[in-house]
């Protein structure tokens, strides 16, 4: 058979059309297929030169020279334009071969097929050729039996084997046994299923190169005959180890981004760089951080030493260093060259040295029981500050780094250094803060007439920083006393800051012995202040948090002779009250807005509380310490104050412990204040009513000598009486109405007179000519302190003197 039979040849005798000619070009056979492809039947064109019906006149130069170049070579293959018998111009593909006939003469074979099937024909045959020969991507052909056939020169060159070695060998010539096997199953299970795999990415190592892994791309199919026979399997192969290997650093460099930093905790963030990195780029990692940092501290410039070992992964005890240990570096070692020239240092190839481990030899053995071979050393820096260094590890059965490699651990280890020096200034700011809220908060409550308190302050934990809570106990005139709670939006030391100055104010405020209501109304007034200076202060810049954004507070008063508790919340949680029976009460008062929304109203809530009561203020990171649920919470502590009777230090711990977690600290401040109420003996109180005339000063001397003789206060009477009758001249000559004149012994002897004007007497300095005007400058160099307080019914005039020793 002169030429291929193959289905896909367009030139097999029984696809093509088929001519024979003689020596002078006339057609001497034709065939059926020709007939049914050019509409010429063969009695027409037998015996007819093919040139005078087969070609147009335009196209007989072409076909001429065609002619001439077959005859000169013996054969003849190309593209002609070809007549239809109906006119049309068929392009069409031929092969031309000459045939000896028998004598000395020769004849000449023409096959032709319409050139566009010639042309596919062909550019099938050059596409095979190229998969063989000259494409990059593998190509293995295997046989029913899962033998290889025939590999492509993309293979040959990647495993090592010669394209031409005889067919039949087994995939474990090519792969090594872990490897193998997943191969051989792959191809057993689209012969089996036929089912085409497409893009399966596997790692694959050959058994010419074993150390290095590749990670290839597999695409497999079936290839079957017309008649639906297996023949075996194709897989093309194609190697993706650098587009993996760059996918993998771009996966790493993410989840760096998204573990690395999680905390502002110094040693756990070097625990987390130190995790990411042997999950996906070295087989040991260890942080050493300069000594300072690890304290909080900013290391000194040019200063690299000494090193603190903080994170190593993974944590075997046959690693050189652990985690705490201090580490000497010698100057000629990698790592310290890393640190002084402040760059990253790649050994691919890493011969143990003695200046690896200070030239300890017993760390030098561990080194060499671990088969390290590879090293990269990062410099940790943020602000242009060497931190510390961050070492990376492979071991005997990994690759050497590569500079891809090093870019990635520079990478990550900026990220995590920009991230440990973060946390190395919060905790040095932290310190700072939980220093100055320290200051600020009120010690120990001292003994008071009115209350007995307890208290408890808890900072948050170190991701959000200290905060603004805050509380205090202020003794006011008359024996009463405040108990403030408040808590300043934001944290760190700017809140503190704010926290400090507010306290300041409350306790001026108070001084001033003005109604809850107010008091909160000019908190509010001054938080609006501050915002406004800090807005005026920033001029558009954003970076810094200075000042009071906001607060909330809750301010109370409570009277121990009246039993009666004013008090006024600006959008803090309400109060609870606990009484001697038991019964805990939240108490409902008017929330208010929280300060510094500055124009709404206040309003104070009063109410008679039993003696022997517990008053509960606290913040809202109380409630909001395990899971936010406020309602579960609220009756949780309403639980643990139903024992009034429990003494109160007791009763903060055991709040303490029912309302916050006992595995870390809350993640907001807590305050918590616990006043259990007093009151002042009915013997220790007396009051009188006075009529408004000139003799109720004489009358005042009187019951008030008497009164003092009886509480045993001898040494008190002749300035008593002097500032009692002072108080009450006054009031008969500047005021109006009633006069109360009331004696109160606690700690102090307490002298009040009320009357009905709101009139404020003013203390000044009487002149040598003046006959009056000394009688107030008297009382207030004979007392301790003297004061005036405003009610709704008028003002109260006080003074307090310090008993005699006993």
């Amino acid at each position: 058979m002169l030429f291929s039979e193959s289905p896909e040849d367009p030139f097999a005798l029984r696809h093509g059309a088929s001519a024979v000619l003689d020596d002078h070009g006339i057609v001497v056979g034709w065939s059926a297929e020709a007939q049914e492809l050019l509409g010429y039947p063969a009695k027409e064109v037998i015996g007819r030169a093919w040139q005078g019906f087969l070609i147009d006149a335009r196209d007989l130069p072409v076909a001429q020279a065609a002619a001439e170049d077959a005859m000169s070579k013996g054969g003849w293959f190309g593209i002609l334009p070809i007549l239809h018998r109906d006119g049309r111009r068929v392009e069409m593909g031929f092969r031309a071969r000459a045939v000896t006939r028998d004598g000395d003469g020769q004849e000449w074979l023409l096959v032709g097929a319409p050139a566009a099937e010639v042309i596919a024909w062909q550019r099938d045959r050059a596409l095979l050729d190229g998969l063989y020969h000259r494409s990059p991507i593998g190509l293995v052909v295997h046989d029913p039996e899962r033998r290889v056939l025939r590999i492509n020169r993309a293979i040959a060159k990647a495993s090592g084997i010669p394209a031409d070695l005889p067919v039949g060998l087994p995939v474990r010539e090519f792969l090594v046994d872990e490897d193998a096997g997943p191969a051989e199953e792959r191809v057993r299970h689209v012969l089996e299923t036929g089912e085409p795999l497409i893009f399966v990415e596997q790692s694959a190592r050959t058994r010419h190169d074993p150390r290095r892994e590749r990670f290839v791309s597999v695409s497999a199919f079936r290839m079957e005959d017309p008649s639906g026979r297996v023949l075996g399997v194709a897989e093309t192969i194609e190697d993706v180890t650098e587009r993996h290997r760059a996918q993998r650093r771009l996966t790493l460099l993410n989840e760096a981004s998204a573990r690395i930093g999680t905390s502002l905790d110094v040693t756990q963030t070097a625990r987390e760089l130190a995790e990411v990195a042997v999950q996906g780029l070295a087989d040991y990692c260890s942080v050493d951080l300069l000594e300072p940092v690890t304290l909080g501290d900013e290391p000194a410039p040019g200063v690299v030493e000494p090193l603190v070992r903080v994170a190593l992964q993974p944590p075997e005890r046959r690693v050189p260093f652990q985690e705490g240990e201090m580490v000497l570096l010698l100057p000629e070692s990698s790592q310290a060259r890393c640190l002084t020239e402040r760059r990253p240092i790649l050994e691919p190839s890493l011969a143990l040295r003695p200046e690896w481990y200070a030239m300890d030899p017993r760390r030098i053995e561990m080194a060499s029981g671990l088969g390290v071979h590879s090293l990269i050393a990062v410099p940790l820096m943020a602000r242009g500050l060497v931190l510390g260094i961050v070492s990376l590890w492979r071991s005997r059965h990994s690759e050497p780094f590569e500079d891809g490699d090093a870019a990635v651990a520079q990478e990550f280890a900026s990220r995590a250094a920009v991230c440990i020096d973060n946390a190395r200034r919060f905790t040095q700011q932290q310190s700072a803060a939980l220093t100055l809220q320290r200051s600020l908060l009120p010690s120990a409550a001292s003994d008071l007439p009115a209350v007995e308190v307890a208290c408890r302050y808890l900072p948050a934990s170190g991701e959000p920083g200290i905060g603004g809570d805050w509380f205090d106990v202020i003794p006011l005139s008359g024996a009463r006393v405040a108990l403030v709670v408040g808590d300043v939006v934001g944290h760190g030391i700017h809140a503190a800051a704010s926290m400090g100055r507010l306290r300041a104010a409350v306790r001026t405020l108070a001084s001033l012995d003005l109604e809850p209501d107010e008091v909160v109304a000019r908190l509010d007034d001054l938080v609006s202040l501050l915002a406004a200076e800090r807005e005026a202060n920033a001029d558009g810049d954003r970076s810094t948090d200075e000042g009071v954004l906001g607060a909330t507070c809750l301010y109370a008063v409570y009277d121990p002779v009246s039993r009666n508790c004013s008090m006024a919340r600006a959008g803090h949680p309400a109060p609870v009250l606990s009484t001697p029976e038991g019964q805990v009460t939240v108490l409902d008062l008017p929330s208010g807005p929280p300060l510094g929304l500055g124009g709404l109203p206040f309003e104070t809530y009063e109410i008679d509380v039993p003696e022997g009561s517990l008053l509960t203020l606290y913040t809202d990171g109380l409630l909001q310490a395990r899971n936010g649920d406020i309602d579960p919470a609220v009756e949780r502590l309403c639980d643990r104050l139903s024992h009034p009777a429990e003494p109160l230090d007791r009763a903060c711990h055991s709040v303490v412990g029912a309302m916050l977690p006992t595995d870390h600290l809350p993640s907001d401040d807590v305050a918590l204040l616990i006043a259990r109420t007093q009151v002042l003996p009915p013997e220790n109180v007396a009051s009188w009513q006075l009529p408004l005339e000139a003799t109720s000063a004489a009358r005042a001397r009187e019951l008030t000598s008497a009164k003092l003789d009886e509480w045993g206060l001898t040494e008190l009477v002749f300035t008593t009486e002097l500032v009692a009758s002072e108080l009450v001249t006054n009031t008969y000559r500047y005021a109006a109405g009633p006069v109360t004149l009331r004696l109160i012994r606690t700690q102090s002897l307490i002298c009040e007179v009320s009357d009905t004007s709101h009139t404020s007497p003013h203390l000044r300095r009487a002149l040598s000519t003046d006959e009056g005007g000394r009688g107030l400058f008297l009382v207030a160099q004979l007392t301790e302190r003297w004061g005036t307080r405003y009610t709704h019914d008028g003002k109260t005039v006080w003074t307090e003197q310090l008993l005699p020793p006993a």
